[in-house]
């Protein structure tokens, strides 16, 4: 009766599914670092987009599909491959990055809210800022006590208005903007859209780009929720169509209408809608507080789907006494409140420590909150194509409903493509962009060592005690 009545509040269909993984990788705020990029945005989103995100997806798909592998995601898949301690290692990755990346996308929308009500003081003040996303973190987790399905409900219609809507204007208007003849500020071909140096400060523009193409496997724990579980396949691979031509969309329609100078990081999106209206001969104030509003709604969905998706993951590893007893009980709607207490608790503190350190500068908390969110995303992913290759070499009698590939080769190829870029990925995180004083620079390097560090080490001190938690689950 009790299971019948959690399924109630938990049952998705393919359409909500695909909405709450597309919230957490389609996201608009990553528009305006790509179009920062210039044409080299191209190599780095067909670099991503092809070569790292469909290894994601497929690899996910099919690790999702083994029997018993449905439920806990990363952490089952890494767990029977490589070993429990590496398992929860790979979860511990997953979860804890999202509460960087949280940091990232409040910026954004907090960015976004500036222009709608005409209050850069909601930006540019360092505490103003801190508070405010305070206010958007805790009322969102407090939004998510009901169950996933109303979450899914809440990410479909934030998706819907804050991601379809803004991304077809974005192409409307770009189609209007060149045949009204307007200047294009980047040209596309083969000499500008490979870069020309190699060295860490042209590499490190990459970061971005992964991060827009990562979390799909983030869902893959709500398979087991699913009315029809043997469409996830058929989910993965529209969002990965979808995500690759909204990136390519927005970032080409910003480069080639915004001079770069004029492109900022947390409001870049918002200006970019009003320059494209204002040079199709409108006045682009209620367009661009119309819009921003939008956009501040699809990131909230996003944040939503976050806390909602890897928090089940860990509260399966929970149960089995990877953390204390507490954090492996849910409320009478099934929903791991302490564990989502505790991530936002840890995303507070970070917050904090980037608001804090970039100052009035929006823009440079905003860089740090996202290279660090990739830094230890990578971790996760070289444990999780780990996994997926020690399924193809070992493993290949395990019964599954859906294979990356028919052929052996190429589900041996997105492994080993999906683990070299996500181990350079990683790699690159760690140089500053170009244009950073050097002051900066040392913050920025230092710090993302210093939490990058702490972040490696913590699940194998967490381990350390799993004994003595798992045994007074029993």
């Amino acid at each position: 009766m009790k299971e019948n009545r959690l399924q109630k509040f938990n049952e998705l269909n393919s359409w909500q599914l695909f909405a709450m993984t597309a919230s957490m990788v389609m996201t608009v705020y990553g528009f305006a670092p790509f179009a920062k990029e210039g044409p080299t945005a191209l190599f780095f989103l067909f670099l991503a987009g092809i070569f790292w995100f469909t290894p994601v997806t497929r690899a996910a798909g099919e690790m999702a599909s083994i029997n018993g592998w449905s439920k806990g995601g990363v952490f089952t898949w890494t767990s029977n491959m490589l070993g429990e301690k590496s398992g929860w290692a790979a979860l511990f990755y997953q979860w804890i990055h999202i509460t960087v990346g949280m940091d990232a996308m409040m910026y954004f929308i907090i960015g976004c809210l500036s222009m709608v009500f005409d209050l850069p003081l909601l930006n540019n003040n360092p505490l103003v800022r801190f508070v405010l996303m305070m206010i958007i973190l805790w009322t969102i987790i407090l939004c998510q006590q009901h169950g996933t399905k109303r979450s899914g409900k809440i990410a479909q219609w934030c998706f819907s208005l804050g991601v379809i809507l803004p991304v077809i204007f974005l192409l409307v208007l770009f189609v209007a903007y060149l045949v009204h003849g307007n200047p294009v500020y980047v040209h596309v071909s083969w000499k500008t859209v490979i870069p020309h140096s190699f060295n860490g400060t042209v590499l490190v523009g990459f970061v971005p780009f992964m991060l827009a193409f990562a979390g799909a496997e983030g869902s893959a724990a709500h398979v087991k929720d699913l009315k029809k579980t043997s469409s996830y396949p058929t989910v993965m691979l529209a969002l990965s169509i979808a995500a690759i031509v909204s990136d390519i969309v927005g970032s080409m329609s910003i480069a080639m209408t915004v001079p770069n100078d004029r492109i900022h990081l947390s409001t870049g999106i918002v200006y970019a809608y009003g320059e494209l209206v204002k040079h199709i001969g409108f006045t682009p104030v209620y367009f661009e507080k119309m819009i921003g509003l939008m956009l501040a709604i699809g990131a909230i969905g996003e944040i939503s789907s976050w806390v909602v998706g890897p928090n089940q993951g860990m509260f399966e590893a929970a149960k089995k006494g990877f953390l204390p007893v507490r954090f492996g009980k849910t409320n009478k709607f099934g929903v791991p409140t302490k564990v989502m207490v505790l991530q936002g608790s840890i995303v507070s503190i970070t917050a904090a420590l980037f608001t804090f350190s970039g100052g009035k500068n929006a823009d440079l908390a905003f860089d740090m909150a996202m290279s660090s969110t990739v830094a230890q995303y990578t971790l996760m992913y070289m444990l999780l194509f780990v996994s997926y290759l020690v399924l193809q070499f070992k493993h290949a009698d395990l019964n599954r409903t859906y294979f990356a590939s028919k052929h052996k080769f190429m589900r041996l190829l997105y492994g080993f493509f999906g683990l070299g870029l996500s181990a350079f990925g990683f790699v690159v995180t760690f140089f500053p962009t170009a244009g950073m004083d050097q002051q900066m620079r040392r913050v920025y390097t230092w710090l993302l060592l210093a939490t990058c560090f702490l972040v490696f080490v913590t699940p194998f001190i967490l381990y350390k005690f799993h004994y003595r938690w798992s045994h007074k689950t029993d």
